[in-house]
């Protein structure tokens, strides 16, 4: 059951170039069993991360590319290799469960076609790892595009974060400061055969020694605790809202940093949580209602504040601009498959664009954070210092921290550091009237 469950997700994601997160999501419905939901998962996100060696390695094998139609069959032939090649399955399982998954998949004629190229792999093994790791795209992990945008960005520190990219991200919690200490709710975890260690540069985060369901961490369904990686847990305090103001969070699906604005200050006067898309803006609503929280949720493009904008001002803004998303392709492994480099671009107008249209919602004297999960400059200080060159009296609040990496404008947190996610801040300052 797990073995079909990753084959029909990779499916998914080859076929209709779905997200690994929503492909899982359709097919471990039928799957209740925690283990086998665990092992599905574990095989899928095996094959993403070894994504650019596996395929290389199915295209040498095969005499003639797989139709599109049978992505179903290619998945197979990918999780039969990675089950070889790193799981701890003995190889003839590893052939005989992967010729029994065509049968499953109403394909019998793929039995034949898979049991030969297994096997072929076990007997060619060292010539065929040879000769496709002396491809760049097999070496790095990465796409050329991506690959030559870091390199160019992050010229000496490339191939460290192409290596913190395929290594898995660990677990990572928040306290709720407001109601519980971290040692306090570290306890908690132990009591509960959880070991966990203090998340560097996060006041209220833990990292976990080894992932689990969210329904085993104590108060997790009371909000005592939320997942979340340490560098996202570095907004609020970034954005810092005092008692009584107003506060916008922008794009804020699925509601981690709103509901993080409010437990770092349950006394503001009104938390807007916008977000453009209904349904992600239902996410947010649950996580507010699991810790018992309350925020005006919002259904609107904040590009247009016209449609949904009362006409008082923010005291504080939280700008968490779409993005790229390449700070945090060791949790989303797929983002090196489904971005492409021509999204760049287009990210960088729509970021530009929510700049430009949530400023003037600023009261004179308040801050706005513009934030994203990016490692790439012209998502990032290259946007700054356009909105910067472009808008008159808008100064940057200069982040002083010992995390990071200072940049023209913001700080640039690059993936890995400190067992954090890429991400970028700029702290964005309105002069007084």
């Amino acid at each position: 059951m797990s073995r079909l469950a990753a084959v029909k997700a990779l499916s998914l994601l080859i076929r209709e170039r779905r997200s690994l997160t929503d492909a899982l999501a359709v097919s471990l419905a039928p799957v209740t069993e925690p283990r086998e939901r665990a092992l599905a998962q574990a095989l899928a996100y095996g094959v993403v991360r070894d994504w650019y060696r596996l395929q290389a390695l199915a295209e040498t094998l095969l005499d003639k590319p797989l139709r599109a139609k049978e992505a179903d069959v290619r998945a197979a032939l990918l999780t039969g290799l990675h089950q070889i090649l790193a799981m701890r399955v003995p190889d003839h399982a590893a052939v005989d469960e992967t010729v029994r998954l065509a049968g499953r998949l109403g394909k019998p004629w793929a039995r034949g076609l898979l049991n030969a190229l297994l096997r072929r792999f076990l007997r060619e093994r060292t010539a065929l790892l040879a000769r496709v790791e002396k491809d760049p795209n097999v070496v790095s992990g990465h796409p050329a595009w991506l690959r030559e945008r870091l390199c160019s960005a992050w010229s000496e520190d490339c191939g460290e974060v192409m290596a913190a990219n395929l290594r898995q991200a660990p677990m990572t919690l928040r306290v709720d400061g407001s109601r519980l200490t971290r040692e306090e709710y570290r306890e908690q975890l132990a009591a509960a055969g959880l070991a966990a260690r203090p998340a560097p540069h996060a006041a209220h985060g833990l990292i976990l020694a080894e992932p689990v369901e969210v329904t085993a961490l104590p108060g997790f369904d009371r909000g005592l605790v939320s997942v979340q990686d340490a560098a996202a847990q570095l907004a609020a305090p970034l954005l810092d809202p005092q008692p009584g103001e107003r506060v916008l969070d922008a794009c804020a699906a699925p509601g981690g940093k709103t509901l993080h604005l409010l437990e770092h200050q349950p006394q503001v006067r009104e938390l807007v949580a916008l977000d453009a898309d209904p349904e992600r803006l239902a996410r947010v609503r649950e996580n507010l209602a699991r810790a018992g929280r309350q925020a005006t949720c919002l259904a609107g493009d904040a590009a247009e504040p016209s449609r949904w904008w009362d006409g008082r001002p923010f005291d504080r803004i939280l700008l968490d601009a779409p993005c790229s998303a390449s700070g945090v392709i060791r949790r989303h492994p797929d983002i090196r498959l489904l971005r492409r480099d021509t999204d760049i671009p287009a990210l960088a107008v729509t970021q530009a664009r929510l700049l430009d249209a949530l400023w003037p919602l600023l009261r004179p004297g308040g801050i706005l954070l513009y934030a994203t999960c990016s490692v790439l400059p012209d998502e990032n200080d290259r946007q700054l210092a356009g909105f910067l060159e472009r808008t008159p009296g808008a100064r940057e609040a200069p982040i002083h921290a010992d995390w990071g990496r200072p940049r023209p404008a913001g700080r640039q947190i690059l993936p890995g550091d400190d067992d954090m996610d890429g991400f970028y801040y700029a702290c964005l300052r309105k002069p007084a009237a």
